[in-house]
């Protein structure tokens, strides 16, 4: 599995907590920024690169942090092809993958500390996709409604 991972300024340190973390445990991790601490950076700078990625199948999956998660979560769900989620506990981190085919995880890293942060990821990674007839009914209807607002 590809896994790309980006942050703002304020996520910037638990991004290189948990992508240290998924090196060391073996895990290919494609870092799309932010590479440096630098406080005026603005978010959507540095996660729509790795929404981009998800949506041309570069990554199957990212994990996304700012400051709350909610500027990432937002800015990936404006890419085509992208379903981010806010996560901030591991069932919700499995049960978006299980049931919603989530390849977004967003988190805050001003909400969630770093041993959470690292559960929820791990959570997060080991989930895969149902594709039960009821989750991909609904997924169905997901994609319809982002294909028709396609501009």
């Amino acid at each position: 599995m590809k896994i790309g991972i980006a942050a703002d300024h304020a996520g910037f340190e638990l991004k290189e907590i948990c992508k240290n973390h998924l090196v060391s445990h073996g895990f290919a991790i494609y870092d799309f920024g932010a590479h440096a601490y630098v406080a005026t950076d603005d978010y959507p700078d540095c996660i729509a690169p790795l929404a981009e990625a998800i949506s041309s199948g570069e990554v199957s999956r990212g994990i996304a942090v700012c400051g709350s998660g909610v500027g990432a979560s937002i800015v990936s769900n404006k890419v085509p092809g992208v379903r981010a989620g806010l996560i901030a506990d591991t069932y919700s981190a499995h049960q978006g993958v299980e049931h919603d085919d989530m390849n977004m995880l967003c988190l805050g890293s001003r909400v969630v500390g770093e041993a959470l942060a690292i559960e929820i990821i791990e959570a997060f990674l080991r989930a895969e996709y149902s594709q039960e007839e009821r989750h991909q009914r609904r997924l169905n209807k997901v994609l319809a409604l982002e294909k028709k607002y396609l501009v």
